[in-house]
């Protein structure tokens, strides 16, 4: 399965920007996992009729924080992926998401705008980074989680 995961996009709506981005790397993507700060819900229409996940940011709108869950955990090819967003600053970030989604083999967040693919203590803790805000961040960027027998990410810079 090839899950497309996006985070920090911060926008009001459909932005054609972020439907190049949609069209170029998640044409072909089972799954769309957006990780937070998407600011207003219609942001997800971009995506068409793809199937997506969500959970809301620190950056969200009411109506968004207020229909969108704040954590995420669901189960693929028998693998536990948990998904937040997170808050305050980077540091222990993401054993603090890790505490409250606990047990998984997938930490999926966002907030600090910074991609990161790395396996702690046999999980994958991964970030997309921001795919259209560079705060914190040399470029722009997006990720792509491959489950088979295994789960392995990948970053892509836009």
């Amino acid at each position: 399965m090839k899950i497309g995961v996006i985070s920090d996009t911060h926008l009001l709506g459909y932005d054609e920007r972020l439907k190049e981005i949609f069209n170029r790397y998640f044409h072909d993507v089972d799954l769309i996992l957006h990780v937070g700060d998407l600011v207003e819900l219609s942001v997800l229409d971009v995506f068409g009729d793809r199937e997506i996940k969500a959970v809301c940011g620190n950056m969200d709108s009411f109506f968004v924080r207020q229909t969108l869950p704040e954590r995420l955990i669901f189960e693929i090819k028998g693998f536990r992926l948990g998904m937040m967003h997170g808050w305050g600053n980077a540091e222990n970030l993401e054993n603090k998401i890790y505490q409250l989604l606990k047990p998984v083999d997938c930490v999926i967040y966002g907030h600090t705008h910074y991609p990161v693919n790395k396996v702690k203590e046999g999980v994958l803790f991964f970030n997309p980074g921001s795919a259209t805000d560079k705060r914190f961040a040399r470029s722009n960027t997006v990720g792509i989680l491959d489950i088979d027998d295994k789960i392995r990410g990948k970053i892509i810079e836009i």
